[in-house]
């Protein structure tokens, strides 16, 4: 079985210092491919260049919410560059968090919209952080659901009913760790209802350790595998059935060769 992390964060420090033992770890485990995830300037070259040094690491290059009020146009100017790179398969992440406010509503909004216009112009999917922020989230997606190419929300933390609303709109849904969680029944009962062509699984890594290993610090990709049993738990699949269909649709999502 071949899995892919569809959303780790390879260039944070917690892994980069020892990445090649991560990658190592995580190819005995099966997980032998990686979207490296950036979130500033600053880890969105590190998430290219790690992706043009390593044939199964892809990379996706956005600003994350948190840090709208810093953002500059040449900030995004870089963010275009970029995303031309041939590695580059989205744009992310992006979204809005209104959990941290760690920038101000507005300025999140605005930036949001400044990269929706460029996943809609260069042709590239979008990887989408919301929290607590769903509404708000749709109804700027909603301006552009005729242009952009894939959208999904990754670490999906809502319900089914949420669930349910992004399936209808077409969109994907990607699952964390947080299905392991005592507290994540109503992850749980998502994930059990979202079909194989929509959804696919990542880390997070750093975060978000699963259980069992819940304590371990930092979260890598060779733990995907705890999440995958507890979705093939869910679905009533086998672990080689989930895998062909979770790696399938993340292929097609971001047209991975």
């Amino acid at each position: 079985m071949d899995w892919i992390d569809t959303h780790a964060h390879l260039t944070f420090d917690e892994l980069y210092a020892d990445v090649e033992q991560v990658m190592s770890r995580s190819r005995m485990a099966g997980v032998r491919r990686w979207i490296t995830v950036g979130t500033d300037p600053g880890h969105n070259r590190k998430a290219v260049n790690l992706a043009e040094r390593h044939e199964d690491v892809y990379a996706a290059v956005g600003i994350h919410p948190h840090h709208a009020k810093d953002v500059t146009e040449e900030d995004l100017a870089e963010v275009r560059r970029l995303a031309g790179a041939g590695k580059v398969v989205a744009i992310g992440e992006t979204g809005l968090d209104f959990h941290y406010n760690f920038s101000k509503q507005d300025a999140q909004r605005r930036l949001f919209r400044a990269q929706l216009d460029m996943a809609a112009e260069l042709e590239l999917p979008v990887i989408i952080h919301c929290r607590e922020a769903f509404d708000d989230v749709l109804d700027i997606l909603a301006e552009y659901d005729e242009r952009l190419q894939g959208v999904v929300f990754h670490c999906f933390s809502g319900g089914p009913g949420e669930a349910d609303r992004l399936i209808e709109r077409d969109y994907h849904v990607s699952f964390t760790g947080i299905v392991t969680f005592r507290s994540g029944q109503a992850v749980r009962d998502a994930a059990a209802r979202v079909p194989l062509e929509r959804m696919m699984l990542e880390t997070d890594c750093p975060y978000i350790s699963p259980e069992p290993v819940r304590n371990q610090r930092p979260c890598e990709p060779a733990l995907l595998l705890h999440t995958a049993a507890r979705i093939a738990e869910l679905t009533g699949l086998s672990l080689e059935a989930l895998s062909r269909g979770v790696t399938a649709t993340s292929e097609r999502f971001f047209r991975l060769g």
